[in-house]
C-alpha cells in the first residue's frame, strides 16, 4: 500500500507517518524543504522516540520523499498511484498543494480518499473546494464517485525540537486521529490508530475547545507569569488553576451542546493538563502562544468557547474572558501579530484593537468582561 503525505515535519513524520508505517504503508512524503527531502531518501528510516520515562523508540522504515517545487511530475505520478492521500501542512498551505492533487486525481481512476490532518474544522473540507476550483464540472463529477475527502481531528504534541539526527522526532505518548467515515469514498483506508465516527464536530471541537484552547491560554499566562516555557507556566499553582477553570468554562458549554458525560469530560480535561505538564516536553511558551491575531479570531479557539459559552448558557465566562485578555496583553516583540496588537492598543485604544481582531462589540457583556480582566492583568498580574 502506499501514502502520498503533503508536509515532511516534526508533525508529518512523529504523527502521521509513523501511524502509516505502523499500519503497513509506504509512505512517500512531500516537501519543499530540499534538507529534509534529501535525508529520507538518503536513509529511507527514521526514529520516533516518545517523550516519557521510557524515552521508547520506533524506527519508521519504508520511506521515501519527493521535492513538490522541483519534481511536481513525480508528486502528480505518486498521487495517481496511491491507495492514500494525507496531509498535515498548515491550514494556510493548504490551497498551495491543491494544484499537484487536482492533477494527480485526475491521472486516477480508481478510488482515493484525502485526508488533511490539520488543526482546523473542516480541513479536508477546505481542500476539497481548493481542489475543485482547479478542475472542470466534468472532472469535479467524475471525483464526486472516486474520490473523499474525510474531515479529521487530530491531536498530539509535538514539541518545537532541534535535534542532532534531523530526521528524529520527539513526540508526546497519546494522541488522537478522528476521521469522518461518512465522507469516505470506497473502503475504509486500513490505517492503526484512526477513530472513525458519523459525526465529527464534537470531536473537533472537544479538542479544539480543549487542547488548542487550554495551550494557548497555558503559554498566555505563562508569559504574563514570565514562564519560559509551558511546562514550567503549570508549576505554579496559580496558573494551574486559572487553566482549570477556563477549561471548566469550555467544558461546561461542550457538555451542554453535545452531551458528553459530564464526569468524563473532566477527567479528560485533567489528562490534557497532565499532558501540558509534561516535563519530558519543554514546549516554549512563544512558540505555543505565536500569531495571536489568529487565535483571538472570532471562530478561533478563545473567542469561538467564550461566545458560545455565553449564548449557551446565558453567563458571561469570567476565565475565557480572562485568557483573550492575556491574548490582547501578549506582547512579544519578535512576533509580528504580537506587535500589530499592542501598536493597535497603543494607536487605536483598547476597545478598537477588541472589536477589530475578536470581533466582539462594545455593547456585549463579554466585550465588557475582557476590557475588566485586562486592566485586571495590568495591574496584578494573572
Amino acid at each position: 500500500m502506499l501514502a502520498v503525505h503533503f508536509g515532511a515535519g516534526n508533525i508529518g513524520r512523529g504523527f502521521i507517518g509513523s501511524l502509516l508505517y505502523q499500519s503497513g504503508y509506504e509512505t512517500c512524503f512531500v516537501d519543499v524543504n530540499s534538507e529534509i527531502v534529501d535525508l529520507i531518501n538518503e536513509k529511507g528510516e527514521y526514529r520516533v522516540v516518545l517523550a516519557d520515562a521510557s524515552h521508547e523508540e520506533l524506527l519508521v522504515k519504508n520511506v521515501r520523499a519527493l521535492n513538490s517545487a522541483s519534481d511536481p511530475d513525480k508528486v502528480v505520478d505518486a498521487i495517481a498511484k496511491a491507495d492514500l492521500v494525507t496531509a498535515a501542512v498548515g491550514p494556510n498551505i493548504l490551497p498551495h498543494i491543491s494544484g499537484l492533487i487536482a492533477e494527480g486525481l485526475k491521472k486516477r481512476t480508481t478510488p482515493v480518499n484525502v485526508i488533511a490532518c490539520e488543526n482546523m474544522v473542516g480541513g479536508s473540507t477546505l481542500l476539497k473546494e481548493k481542489v475543485y476550483e482547479k478542475v472542470t464540472e466534468a472532472e469535479r463529477a467524475a471525483f464526486d464517485k472516486r474520490v473523499g475527502f474525510p474531515d479529521a481531528a487530530v491531536d498530539r504534541i509535538v514539541p518545537n525540537q532541534s535535534n542532532e539526527d534531523k530526521l528524529m522526532v520527539t513526540v508526546e505518548p497519546f494522541y488522537e486521529w478522528a476521521v469522518d467515515e461518512t465522507k469516505i469514498i470506497g473502503d475504509k483506508p486500513p490505517v492503526d490508530g484512526i477513530t472513525w465516527v458519523n459525526d465529527l464536530k464534537p470531536y473537533i471541537e472537544r479538542k479544539l475547545f480543549t487542547v488548542n484552547t487550554g495551550h494557548a491560554v497555558a503559554a498566555y499566562f505563562g508569559w504574563q507569569a514570565g514562564a519560559r516555557t509551558i511546562n514550567e507556566a503549570l508549576e505554579s499553582d496559580k496558573i494551574k488553576q486559572a487553566l482549570a477553570a477556563t477549561l471548566q468554562e469550555t467544558g461546561r458549554f461542550l457538555v451542554t451542546k453535545y452531551g458528553f458525560d459530564e464526569a468524563g469530560h473532566n477527567a479528560y480535561i485533567e489528562k490534557i493538563i497532565g499532558r501540558f505538564a509534561n516535563p519530558y516536553i519543554s514546549d516554549e511558551v512563544t512558540r505555543v502562544g505565536r500569531s495571536p491575531i489568529r487565535k483571538l479570531g472570532g471562530n478561533d479557539r478563545l473567542v469561538s468557547p467564550a461566545s458560545q459559552y455565553a449564548k449557551l448558557l446565558g453567563e458571561t465566562p469570567v476565565y475565557l474572558a480572562k485568557s483573550i485578555a492575556a491574548a490582547l496583553l501578549y506582547d512579544y516583540a519578535q512576533d509580528p501579530e504580537a506587535v500589530e496588537v499592542q501598536e493597535t492598543v497603543q494607536q487605536d485604544g483598547l476597545a478598537s484593537a477588541i472589536t477589530r481582531f475578536t470581533q466582539l462589540q462594545e455593547e456585549q457583556p463579554l466585550f465588557k468582561e475582557v476590557v475588566m480582566q485586562y486592566e485586571d492583568i495590568q495591574k496584578n498580574g494573572i
